[in-house]
């Protein structure tokens, strides 16, 4: 039997004769009528009679009373078709035609996914549970939690969700999926179906990733991202699964690295520091992992296991390859060595000679950065922050090392950073203008510059450039301040000669100091706008 996808009800079975000739005639059937109408045309013209006799003839409304009838006939059928398994497990032709009627029902119940409001009577009649046991259900289910259906309905949304979770939906799904053989495309396509059911339920309730993540899900995916298979659909569908597991969720990242998640990352990334991704689809593959990998590195006790993962290593020779996974590579360093938990990875990263790879990014920016989708602005702001991070944290022989590559060269390195500073200040001076405009507009018209107004005005100042040109402000009171004359001299000649400012320095790193340590302790936050402030005094 061939299932119509336009009709909730009928079943087409395939024409008795192939449209060979482009005006053969077709005999169509509908279980549901019993009817058969002959239609003569051309093939498409055949199609698009089939799709709207199905659609106009046969269609019944959908109410309340409809869906529970299908609701009842779905559960009497089902329950058939587990006592005849039962009784007849060595006979499958004595359960067949139990097994195509319980198929008819579900492909009838695709309806249901239409109408988000009647979700309850699913919960109310017990449905769910038995759904749940079900893999041909898996169709059904990415229906019913679409998320643009879900979103029409939130209360139904909201009554099936909660059924489903009660009903342990995901640890059911995961029992399912590991039976199957994703070598039969009609079991990959059930697996692919699972993991978008998954999906749908993260966006739409983002707090059940734990719960998910703990029954198994976590273990699944790590076990099939590494299997040795060739890249597919499913492949890049379980990466971006996993970095949304990750997302804000320390819980899901501990779990991550407990199960020695970080390794795993680390070995299907390393494949691309020589080798760039084939596809498209394989380089949001790439991304997706990189993305997981930064999540989990905002958990300190994932810095100690990306260090002995020999993680800082495979990024250092991704930059010095320099293929697509460069930028990444720049932004999971950026992870790894931010603040006081990163102060191993810096001194790690100076010992494995990273200096020798990460000045020379810093020196130029690559023109050619179209194909990874980053910015130039992104790339800058990664490089400040792990040079800004290694002169917070390195001590002794390090810092000696990372502040005498400023002294090369006749000082070039801080000719690059005085030729960055003058370009974010320009950028951000400019939004500054803009904004400035609207709020004299907005108090013209009477309009209240509230809290929220003042977020959003700051955030399109971030955008603009303002955090990069903190950490370039914080680079240069650093070097200025290392008793090194040679580079306080040479940043207060390019200020004076291109007409700058230590008073605007001093003011933006003041703004600077306020804005850090979001997340840590209030004796951090004291102590470090402290150890900053003492740094712009000293400027």
């Amino acid at each position: 039997l061939k299932y119509c996808d336009f009709c909730p009800v009928g079943v087409i079975k395939p024409p008795k004769k192939h449209l060979d000739d482009k005006s053969s005639c077709v005999t169509v059937y509908c279980k549901k009528r019993r009817d058969s109408v002959t239609i003569i045309s051309s093939a498409l013209e055949n199609l698009t009679s089939i799709i709207l006799f199905l659609l106009y003839h046969t269609a019944e409304p959908v109410d309340e009373s409809s869906v529970k009838k299908m609701i009842l006939t779905f559960e009497k059928r089902s329950y058939k078709n587990q006592e005849l398994r039962i009784k007849f497990p060595d006979n499958p032709e004595k359960f067949m035609e139990s097994e195509l009627d319980l198929n008819d029902i579900i492909q009838e119940m695709h309806v249901i996914a239409t109408m988000p409001d009647l979700y309850h009577l699913l919960v109310e009649l017990n449905a769910v549970h038995s759904l749940l046991g079900l893999l041909t259900v898996v169709d059904l289910l990415q229906e019913l939690t679409d998320i643009d259906t879900l979103h029409e309905s939130e209360e139904g949304a909201e009554v099936l969700i909660d059924a489903l979770l009660e009903g342990q939906v995901v640890a059911l799904l995961v029992q399912n999926i590991e039976r199957l053989d994703e070598q039969v495309k009609e079991e990959a396509d059930g697996i692919y179906n699972t993991l978008a059911i998954i999906e749908n339920m993260a966006e739409f309730r983002p707090g059940l990733c734990t719960e998910a993540a703990q029954q198994g899900l976590m273990q699944w995916l790590l076990k099939r991202i590494k299997a040795k298979m060739p890249f597919d659909a499913n492949k890049l569908y379980c990466s971006e699964i996993l970095a949304i597991l990750l997302q804000n969720n320390d819980s899901t990242r501990e779990l991550l690295g407990e199960m020695d998640g970080i390794d795993v990352l680390l070995q299907q990334l390393s494949v691309f520091k020589r080798h760039n991704p084939s596809m498209a689809e394989e380089q949001e593959m790439m991304e997706n992992l990189f993305d997981a990998l930064c999540s989990c590195l905002m958990l300190p006790s994932n810095r100690d296991r990306f260090l002995r993962g020999e993680g800082l290593q495979l990024m250092n020779l991704m930059l010095r390859e320099k293929k697509m996974s460069r930028t990444s590579a720049l932004k999971v360093l950026d992870h790894g060595m931010i603040g006081p938990e990163g102060a191993d990875n810096c001194h790690k990263f100076v010992d494995i000679l990273g200096l020798r790879t990460i000045f020379p990014v810093f020196m130029r920016t690559p023109k050619k950065m179209k194909k990874t989708g980053a910015s130039e602005k992104e790339h800058e702001e990664h490089v400040c922050s792990i040079i800004a991070s290694m002169l917070r944290n390195l001590k002794s022989q390090q810092r000696s090392r990372l502040l005498s590559k400023f002294t090369e060269n006749d000082c070039e390195k801080v000719d690059r950073l005085m030729e960055l500073y003058f370009k974010y200040l320009e950028a951000v001076q400019q939004a500054d203008k803009r904004i400035e405009g609207e709020k004299h507009e907005m108090v013209r018209r009477g309009e209240i510059l509230d809290d929220s107004m003042e977020d959003e005005f700051y955030l399109r100042r971030l955008d603009a450039g303002l955090f990069v040109l903190q950490l370039i402000c914080y680079i240069m009171v650093e070097i200025s301040n290392s008793g090194i004359s040679q580079l306080q001299q040479r940043v207060h000649q390019i200020l004076n000669l291109r007409g700058g400012s230590v008073k605007l320095v001093r003011h933006i790193m003041r703004e600077y100091a306020e804005s850090i340590g979001d997340g840590k302790s209030d004796e951090f936050k004291e102590a470090e706008r402290k150890r900053i402030m003492d740094l712009v005094d000293s400027f």
